[in-house]
């Protein structure tokens, strides 16, 4: 009998020389689903066995965003410009053999940024420490994909990641699926003209092990992201691209680069050993972890704008409360907002009340 690792190549292998069309969409989608579910086998096994010296980083403050990138692109240098860490820096690869965090301040929010250890092709299957590596990535907040302005084949990296089940810069497929105890699959789809049939979603849910469920997908999806749905274990997290050494090149170097190689991405050119880009760069991680600033103002007092309260972005006053004390929502009874979500200044609100960036808040409770 074969092996999970000889039935993953055959079914890998059967996908290659498989061309893709609409008559070959439904055997490429069973093909899809088996080739998922044998990996997901694979990882709960090698999970479940001896596992070597992980790494281990405590979270800490607002979020935490890994540093990933080749070995020797400068992951260090720019960790020790921008946090209170110090990382070892070395002009040779793999400097750095574990995880160092190290913690930014920027805009009142305190940030935890990791510099990992740099990854190489087919970490994602174990190679140069890759899983413990990318066990950490999985946990964070925000990625930051760093790379140097002549090594700027970004495709390696976002493909290890893909493989460690990470999804970049997407959201999940807008699916419902329910279990049930008998009747089989039932499909629902509440879009137009949808890119799979109910025979192709059935078949895909059978490949993975689902034999009575509903299912209902309310947008227009394809086969690898009803995989992604049904396997359950896919993170979804936001990245931005950080381009160093940007002062060994000029300007249109770096336009042809964002506009040729980086088309789509978030891109922010920086020096790190020059100290270039880095407040740019501070403010781009800020933004893409989507947190704001409120400053919250004691009755009858001066509001306290020295040391915001950081949340996320799309916040009520609820999430305030709670950021505040845990007894807050349970003895509110109004708020009063000062700020781009007021109406007009000192307005009262309610729990409900979403709020904006640097908005000033004053809670009233019951004593």
């Amino acid at each position: 009998m074969a092996t999970i690792e000889e039935q993953i190549k055959e079914v890998e292998d059967e996908i290659a020389r498989t061309p893709y069309n609409k008559k070959s969409q439904h055997h490429i989608g069973r093909l899809k689903a088996k080739l998922a579910r044998l990996k997901d086998n694979l990882e709960t096994r090698r999970s479940k066995g001896g596992k070597g010296q992980g790494y281990s980083v405590k979270k800490s403050g607002h979020a935490t965003v890994a540093i990933v990138g080749f070995p020797s692109v400068g992951k260090s240098t720019l960790l020790n410009k921008i946090t209170n860490a110090d990382s070892e820096v070395g002009s040779y690869q793999f400097t750095t053999l574990s995880v160092v965090p190290g913690e930014m301040m920027h805009r009142g929010a305190k940030i935890q940024l990791l510099d990992m250890p740099g990854l190489i092709k087919d970490a994602s299957k174990g190679k140069g420490r890759g899983r413990e590596v990318l066990s950490v990535v999985r946990s964070s907040d925000l990625i930051l994909l760093m790379i140097d302005v002549f090594e700027t084949n970004i495709d390696v990296l976002v493909e290890e990641l893909r493989t460690a089940n990470l999804r970049l810069n997407q959201r999940p497929p807008d699916i419902v699926v329910s279990r049930k105890n008998r009747g089989g699959i039932g499909v629902n789809f509440t879009t137009f003209k949808p890119s799979l049939d109910e025979e192709l979603v059935r078949d895909m849910m059978n490949e993975y092990g689902y034999i009575n469920a509903d299912i209902v997908i309310r947008e227009n999806i394809d086969e690898d992201q009803l995989i992604d749905h049904i396997s359950g274990n896919r993170i979804y997290v936001p990245a931005i691209v950080a381009v160093n050494k940007t002062d060994l090149v000029g300007k249109e170097y770096l336009r042809q680069l964002k506009r040729k190689r980086l088309r789509g991405w978030k891109v922010v050119p920086v020096s790190a050993e020059k100290e270039t880009g880095l407040e740019e760069l501070k403010d781009a991680i800020f933004d893409s972890l989507k947190l704001m600033r409120i400053y919250m103002k004691p009755q009858g007092k001066e509001a306290d704008l020295a040391e915001p309260l950081v949340i996320k972005s799309g916040s009520d006053i609820g999430t305030v409360c709670d950021s505040i004390h845990r007894d807050f929502r349970k003895n509110f009874r109004y708020a009063q907002v000062w700020g781009s979500s007021a109406r007009f200044p000192g307005q009262m609100v309610g729990l409900e009340h979403v709020v904006r960036d640097q908005d000033i808040v004053t809670i009233i409770v019951r004593r």
